[in-house]
């Protein structure tokens, strides 16, 4: 599984990647993300909703709340012109971010045996 300190600057962009297909609540962007990753990265309740109050803050996403299924009412998140506009601007940054780190990750080598010595 991946580190969350490592993915963390990419939860904003996740989240509005799959509100680019429409409206959605936490829980079933909770479960696509991980099923997108195949359970590479399963973010967790607090970073999912801390996520969602700075998009809504910064006017990345609107919240309502949508109709009851048998208990409590699910708030659902839409993503707004400017949310695509910032969803663009950081899939730009994802592309300079590769290159990057790209310059100084090397492909893992087979490391050689190594002689195992015994002690008498």
């Amino acid at each position: 599984m991946i580190s969350s300190d490592v993915i963390r600057g990419y939860n904003d962009t996740m989240i509005l990647a799959l509100l680019l297909d429409g409206p959605s609540y936490g829980y079933e962007i909770s479960k696509e993300i991980s099923r997108r990753t195949q359970e590479k990265y399963v973010i967790k309740e607090t970073t999912l909703y801390s996520a969602f109050n700075r998009l809504e803050k910064n006017g990345y996403v609107t919240s309502f709340y949508g109709t009851q299924s048998g208990g409590k009412r699910r708030t659902y998140y839409q993503i707004t012109q400017a949310g695509r506009e910032y969803y663009q601007e950081k899939c730009r940054e994802w592309e300079l971010t590769q290159q990057v780190v790209s310059a100084f990750v090397r492909p893992a080598q087979p490391q050689p045996e190594q002689e195992v010595t015994t002690w008498k």
